[in-house]
């Protein structure tokens, strides 16, 4: 493994294995990557693992497996090559009708028509760093640098689910009713949070996201068969 990556204890079942200090797609993908390996090896005693823009936190059984242990089994792993990680690459093509209330304040923001702003966004496979915040709320990265707006002065008291916004450097779906103070360029019908389904998150850290521009009329025929009308 890479010389800077840090194993580092967190409490008295907990590790956390630090790959760098820079929120980076490439530190983000060593850490998708060694989740995926602690998940195909399954490793008697580690319970859950949780990634980050950063570092991995894997959760184990101390009574089944030492902090030793686990650290001599994690130096084991050795990083998929740039090609594996590409031949792994799932996109999750997210239909957004482009008609947020924000969106005409971003051209003023950025200096950028509507149409170019809409391109830029949709223009992008977009990694799921991680999740939290919301349920199902997913923290992109690989947003253009000329579509980054800050947030909004005063945050709105709720945001509706299915809002695709734009905060600072980041993008992201508002999984449900949320306050927020996110600029909403637009609107998805697929549900990334819904308790009443098998798999109540839509997608997972790790995964790729690309919006894909629909009109609104599409967007509600989308809408009504989801079940957010």
């Amino acid at each position: 493994m890479k010389s800077e990556v840090r194993f580092l204890p967190a409490g008295d079942s907990a590790l956390v294995v630090e790959f760098g200090r820079e929120v980076d797609e490439a530190v983000n993908q060593c850490v998708h990557d060694m989740a995926r390996w602690l998940e195909e090896n399954r490793i008697p005693g580690v319970r859950e693992v949780l990634p980050t823009f950063r570092s991995l936190m894997v959760f184990y059984d101390p009574e089944k497996l030492s902090y030793a242990a686990l650290m001599r089994k994690l130096r084991q792993y050795r990083p998929v090559t740039e090609a594996g990680l590409a031949a792994e690459k799932t996109v999750l093509q997210v239909p957004c009708c482009y008609d947020g209330p924000d969106l005409d304040g971003m051209t003023a923001l950025t200096g950028l028509s509507r149409e170019e702003i809409i391109a830029i966004h949709s223009g992008v496979d977009y990694q799921i760093y991680m999740m939290g915040f919301l349920p199902g709320f997913v923290y992109l990265g690989g947003l253009d640098k000329r579509i980054c707006v800050p947030r909004l002065e005063t945050p709105r008291t709720r945001i509706e689910p299915g809002s695709v916004g734009i905060g600072g450097s980041q993008t992201g779906v508002y999984p449900v009713a949320s306050p927020g103070g996110w600029r909403i360029l637009g609107r998805t019908y697929l549900k990334f949070y819904d308790p009443n389904r098998a798999e109540p998150i839509l997608c997972r850290a790790g995964q790729y996201i690309r919006f894909v521009p629909v009109s609104r009329e599409a967007y509600e025929e989308g809408a009504r068969k989801g079940g957010l009308l």
